[in-house]
């Protein structure tokens, strides 16, 4: 477990609001704690399958004393009041492809080297997957964590697409579901640094992902019945949001 870290006061609030409302409307089921670095920061790599998902995450993240924060999609940041609030809470803009792209991960690496745990979505955007399983991962989430040395910490969620199905608007809270976060054992990046080579930083996030897609199947009982899609096939899809 990660020693105790002091939340945001904008996070201290958001907290003392929404934790009492999920214990009351969701069930946990928290595993693998174990595998979570004791000391120093360290990358979490979690599957991203419903646009509440960060909230469920987060609630995690407060259970194990660690301040919610990640990498999130830079127009929340121009809403607002939630841009503020973001910014309060010490969030990490995405820009996507635009020139400033690199700042995102070039903060999340600062962030991680000081001693920070940052949750990173390799796969970039909600599953398009038809059962809700793990796509490839863009390789993000490894690059952090070859940059600084830090631990890469595999993590499947698996409940949230009850309540809120990938890219659907319907909300079903009740009857009250079981909100699943398993931890798996960090992936082994030994011998590479952040002069891997493309090749060896796409296995290594092939290797992340294979990780997540075994967490979340031990959570779920049975295996895929596709194989994987690739995130880099996908069209932008007709909503709103693309990604949390």
């Amino acid at each position: 477990m990660s020693r105790s870290r002091p939340l945001p006061p904008v996070l201290r609030v958001v907290v003392a609001v929404l934790r009492p409302i999920f214990m009351v409307t969701m069930k946990r089921d928290w595993s693998g704690d174990e595998h979570l670095p004791r000391d120093g920061g360290y990358v979490l790599a979690p599957n991203h399958l419903s646009y509440i998902d960060p909230f469920v995450l987060g609630h995690w993240m407060v259970d194990h004393d660690i301040p919610p924060r990640f990498l999130v999609k830079d127009p929340l940041f121009a809403v607002p009041v939630i841009g503020r609030l973001l910014r309060a809470a010490r969030q990490i803009p995405v820009y996507r492809g635009t020139g400033a792209a690199a700042d995102s991960l070039r903060a999340a690496t600062e962030a991680v080297a000081e001693g920070g745990i940052i949750a990173i979505y390799p796969e970039g955007t909600m599953t398009r997957d038809p059962a809700a399983w793990p796509m490839s991962g863009r390789d993000g989430a490894v690059r952090t964590a070859l940059a600084t040395g830090a631990p890469l910490v595999p993590v499947a969620q698996w409940g949230p697409q009850a309540i809120m199905w990938p890219y659907r608007r319907e909300f079903r809270l009740l009857p009250r579901k079981t909100m699943h976060v398993r931890v798996g054992a960090p992936i082994d990046l030994s011998g590479l640094d952040e002069n891997a080579t493309v090749a060896q930083v796409q296995a290594a996030t092939a290797r992340l992902m294979d990780a997540i897609t075994a967490l979340q199947a031990e959570i779920r009982g049975e295996l895929p019945a596709t194989p994987r899609i690739d995130v880099r096939s996908l069209k932008k899809p007709k909503t709103r949001y693309e990604e949390s």
